[in-house]
């Protein structure tokens, strides 16, 4: 049986990410909502079942790697742009 508060958890912990993702114009913000979504996931997925430890390991996995390669990213645009704001940063528009 599946506790009905863990998925409430995930649910607020994915509605916190996506309202980060939304509202945030900074880069470093962003991946933070990014990564609190994935987490719920990752809640949800273990909460369900004896499967679901094995997919929140490959989850965990990959969240890893969107990290490191979504700071390198940043770093190189902060480096290039001066600024991490995704406001300032003109030069991608069409």
């Amino acid at each position: 049986m599946i506790s009905e508060y863990y998925l409430y958890i995930g649910i607020l912990l994915f509605s916190i990410g996506l309202t980060i993702v939304i509202i945030k114009r900074n880069l470093i913000m962003i991946l933070m909502g990014i990564e609190l979504m994935l987490n719920s996931a990752t809640l949800n997925f273990v909460a369900c079942g004896t499967e679901g430890s094995i997919t929140a390991l490959f989850i965990i996995v990959i969240a890893v790697a969107e990290a490191s390669i979504g700071l390198a990213l940043i770093l190189a645009f902060v480096r290039y742009y001066k600024t991490s704001n995704l406001d300032e940063i003109n030069q991608l528009k069409g």
